[in-house]
């Protein structure tokens, strides 16, 4: 089937089509939409040249899917012209995540929110995918009450500015910063922009998204976003409260059976998830799986997933399949 690619040219684009190939998706014609900037550069999909055309001529085509990588500003403006013109769009931007009309979905989790007709579909931040892929199990059997969560997160959530930064300073170079400090040998409790509040934007998306995708807005949940030199993936610490007791036995054994989530957890043999691990997998790796010992019903839980793949692209294009394996375009 017909399928665009919309801001092909950045670092998630390009993923994408890497991920529409690896899984076979099965694609009669691959669209590659950028901004006009890049038209006429040429991307490669299945061994072939594929050329970067206006996000106009990508409308005009009418594709069944469109994967959005390119902001929230251009998918406010694109996607009702899209979806005017029958193509569903799946947004990887913040632009309608928290829009009550449109379906918020990790496919392993809540694939239901997904109604035929609907024609935009928000792909969640990279750093709630991966935390909920671990907690859903949980929160089904025990019902969290609370999370307290620090992100440790990968520049690449940033884009190929901030890795060349990174890359810059490691090799004694000087060019354009991506953020207001040194990357490099450095981290900073910074992700997003700053609100009112004091909290960032980041933040707030693990607090609203999470109570969305799994359905539940009693879940309170407070955090803190931290910026780390590596490329790779986001680890996460996150502390869980529960309503009801677990058996630590038994949290084991339901996360490790989800689907997409791997426990990988043996302090004796030092293992435990890293984003070296992750890169350029589709796993969510879970570890330092432990009972929070100063307080009742609390749980303590390392999670690292690469936030390219899992955290954008290959989410993206597992809710393309599940649509089209149900007919729900």
């Amino acid at each position: 089937m017909k399928t665009a690619v919309v801001g092909a040219t950045g670092m998630v684009g390009r993923t994408m089509m890497k991920v529409l190939e690896e899984r076979n998706f099965p694609v009669t014609d691959l669209i590659a939409a950028a901004s006009e900037r890049s038209v006429g550069k040429e991307l490669t999909f299945k061994g072939k040249a594929v050329k970067v055309v206006s996000v106009m001529e990508a409308i005009e085509a009418k594709p069944v899917f469109a994967l959005f990588s390119a902001g929230a500003a251009t998918s406010k403006e694109w996607a009702p012209a899209f979806a005017a013109n029958g193509t569903v769009v799946i947004d990887n931007s913040s632009a309608w995540r928290m829009d009550k009309d449109v379906p918020l979905v990790v496919p392993e989790i809540n694939s239901h929110a997904i109604k035929k007709g609907d024609r935009i579909i928000a792909n969640p931040n990279c750093s709630t995918i991966q935390m909920v892929m671990a907690l859903a199990p949980l929160h089904r059997k025990y019902r969290i009450k609370r999370l307290v969560v620090a992100t440790y997160q990968s520049v690449t959530g940033t884009g190929v500015k901030a890795v060349t930064q990174m890359e810059n300073e490691r090799a004694g170079i000087s060019g354009e910063m991506a953020y207001k400090y040194q990357i490099d040998m450095n981290c900073f409790p910074h992700g997003g922009t700053f609100q009112d509040d004091g909290y960032t934007t980041e933040e707030q998306k693990l607090i609203d998204e999470t109570r969305k995708i799994l359905e539940d807005q009693s879940i309170m949940v407070t955090a803190t976003v931290v910026r780390i030199p590596v490329v790779g993936g986001h680890s996460e610490a996150v502390n869980v409260e529960f309503v009801r007791d677990f058996h630590i036995d038994d949290v084991r054994f339901l996360i490790s059976q989800f689907p997409g989530v791997v426990v990988y957890d043996n302090p004796a043999e030092f293992k435990y998830p890293m984003p070296l691990m992750s890169h350029n997998r589709d796993e969510v790796f879970v570890g330092r799986i432990r009972r929070d010992l100063s307080r009742d019903k609390c749980l303590n839980l390392w999670i690292v997933s690469d936030n390219i793949r899992k955290g954008a692209a290959t989410n993206a294009v597992q809710i393309a399949e599940y649509m089209a394996a149900n007919k729900l375009y």
